[in-house]
C-alpha cells in the first residue's frame, strides 16, 4: 500500500501511465546525447574546415529549419490523427523517421558536414513531430486531478533515461580505447547509434499499453470527404475556436513566449559553453548534472502544483529562468557554469511539464491531437525559428552569444504577463461543455 501511495504521488500508479511516461525515458536521450553533443562534434569534425563561427551558425540554422517544417505540418497532421483515431500510428511513423535519421548521424565523419546537417534536420523533424501525438495521448489516460503529477512524472523519467545514456556515452567518448574504439570521434558516432536503439526500445510499452483515443469523427469521411481535406476544414475551425477560447489561446501564447527562452537555453547550451571557452569535459559533466538534479525537481514541481496550482508553480520557474539569463550574461568561469547548470536543473522539467498539463485541461479531449499540434508549434518554433535563428545571427554579427542570452529575459517576462491573464476555471468549464456537446 505504501508503494502504491508513492506511485500515486509520482503520477505513475497505473500501467498505462508508466508506459506513457516511459516514452519520455526513451526519447530524452535525443535531447541529451544528440542535441547537446552534436553541435560541438559538428564544429570539430564534419565542419572542421569551416570557421567555428560559421559552423556554429549552420547548426543553429539547421535547428531553425527543422522546427519550421514541423510547425507548418504539425497542427494539420494532428487534425488528421484526431479524425482517424490514429495518434499512435502517426507517432510511430515519425518515431521511425527520427530513429533512422539519428542512426544516420553515425555517417557524419570528417568533412561530411552536409550529410551531418541533413540527418540532424530529419532527426529533429522526427523527434519533434512525435511529441504532439505523444502529448495528445495524455488527456485520455489521466484525470484533471492527476494530470499535473503524470506530466511532471514523464519529465522526471525523461531526466533519468536521458541522463543514464548520456553518462554512458560521455564515458565512451572520454575513453574510446576502453571500448575498443579508435578515437573520440568514432565514439561520438557510436553514441548517436546508441540513442537510436535506446529511443526505439523504450517506446515499445507505449504502443502496447496506452489506449488509442476514439476518433473525433468519421462523418466527413463517410460523406466522401478525405481525411486530409476534412482535417484542413477542422483545422481552420480550430483556429477560430482558439480565438474564442480565450484562455486556451492565452496559455498557448504565454507558452510560446517563455518557451522561446527555455528551449533556446536547452538547445544552445553547448554552443554557448563552447563560445565562452568552457572545456568540453567540464561542460558535459555540468550538463550531466542537469539530468541528475532535474529528475527530483521535476517530481517536486508536480508536488508544488498540487499545493499552489500549476500556474503559480510556472511563475516560480519563470522567475528563476529570468535570473539564469542575467547570470549567464556575466559568467566567466567553469564554477559559474556549474552554478548555472544547477539553476537550470531546478526548473527546466517543471516549467514545461506543467505547461503541458495545464493546456491539456483547457481543450476538449476529442480535439487533443490538433490542439497539441498547435502546442507543438509553440514548443518548438519558439526555440528554432526565433531562438536558434537569433543565436546564429548574433554569432555571425558579433562573434558572441552573450547578447542573445540576455535578451531571453524579455521572453520570460512577457510570457509570465500573458499567463497571468488566463482564467483557468472558465477555460476548463468551456472545454468540458464542448465535450458534452460533441457527445
Amino acid at each position: 500500500m505504501a508503494d502504491r501511495s508513492l506511485l500515486e504521488r509520482l503520477g505513475l500508479h497505473r500501467r498505462e501511465l508508466r508506459a506513457w511516461a516511459g516514452y519520455d525515458f526513451g526519447n530524452s536521450a535525443f535531447m541529451t546525447t544528440v542535441v547537446l553533443i552534436f553541435p560541438v562534434y559538428f564544429v570539430r569534425v564534419p565542419a572542421a574546415a569551416l570557421s567555428p563561427a560559421l559552423a556554429r551558425s549552420r547548426v543553429a540554422f539547421a535547428s531553425s529549419a527543422a522546427v519550421v517544417l514541423v510547425g507548418l505540418l504539425g497542427p494539420w497532421l494532428g487534425a488528421v490523427a484526431d479524425l482517424r483515431g490514429r495518434k499512435k500510428a502517426f507517432l510511430g511513423a515519425f518515431l521511425a523517421l527520427g530513429v533512422a535519421a539519428t542512426a544516420a548521424l553515425a555517417l557524419a565523419s570528417s568533412g561530411r558536414w552536409l550529410v551531418a546537417l541533413v540527418a540532424f534536420v530529419l532527426a529533429n523533424v522526427g523527434f519533434t513531430s512525435t511529441l504532439a501525438f505523444y502529448n495528445a495521448l495524455l488527456p485520455g489516460i489521466a484525470s484533471v486531478d492527476e494530470i499535473d503529477r503524470v506530466s511532471t512524472g514523464g519529465f522526471a523519467l525523461g531526466y533519468l533515461g536521458g541522463g543514464l545514456l548520456f553518462a554512458l556515452d560521455l564515458c565512451m567518448i572520454g575513453n574510446p580505447g576502453t571500448f575498443g574504439l579508435a578515437d573520440s570521434a568514432a565514439a561520438t558516432r557510436l553514441s548517436f547509434l546508441s540513442v537510436a536503439a535506446w529511443w526505439a526500445l523504450f517506446s515499445i510499452p507505449l504502443f502496447q499499453r496506452v489506449p488509442e483515443p476514439t476518433a473525433a469523427g468519421g462523418v466527413a469521411e463517410a460523406a466522401g470527404t478525405s481525411a486530409a481535406r476534412a482535417a484542413l476544414g477542422r483545422l481552420a475551425a480550430s483556429v477560430r475556436e482558439l480565438r474564442r477560447r480565450r484562455d486556451a489561446g492565452l496559455v498557448l501564447l504565454a507558452f510560446f513566449l517563455y518557451n522561446e527562452g527555455i528551449n533556446t537555453i536547452i538547445r544552445m547550451a553547448t554552443l554557448f559553453g563552447d563560445d565562452i571557452r568552457i572545456p568540453a569535459p567540464q561542460m558535459m559533466l555540468a550538463l550531466l548534472m542537469v539530468q541528475v538534479v532535474g529528475m527530483p525537481f521535476a517530481f517536486a514541481f508536480g508536488w508544488l502544483a498540487d499545493r499552489i496550482g500549476a500556474r503559480q508553480a510556472i511563475f516560480v520557474a519563470l522567475a528563476v529562468y529570468a535570473g539564469i539569463a542575467m547570470y549567464a550574461f556575466v559568467l566567466r568561469t567553469v564554477v559559474q557554469f556549474f552554478v548555472l547548470a544547477l539553476l537550470v536543473a531546478t526548473v527546466q522539467g517543471g516549467a514545461q511539464a506543467l505547461s503541458r498539463s495545464l493546456f491539456a485541461t483547457l481543450v476538449p479531449r476529442d480535439k487533443a491531437g490538433e490542439m497539441f499540434g498547435f502546442f507543438g508549434v509553440c514548443d518548438r518554433v519558439g526555440n528554432g525559428a526565433i531562438g536558434s535563428l537569433l543565436f546564429g545571427l548574433m554569432l555571425l554579427l558579433t562573434g558572441s552569444s552573450r547578447p542573445a542570452v540576455l535578451a531571453l529575459v524579455i521572453f520570460f517576462a512577457a510570457g509570465g504577463l500573458v499567463l497571468s491573464r488566463v482564467d483557468i476555471e472558465r477555460g476548463r468549464r468551456l472545454a468540458r461543455e464542448a465535450e458534452a456537446t460533441a457527445a
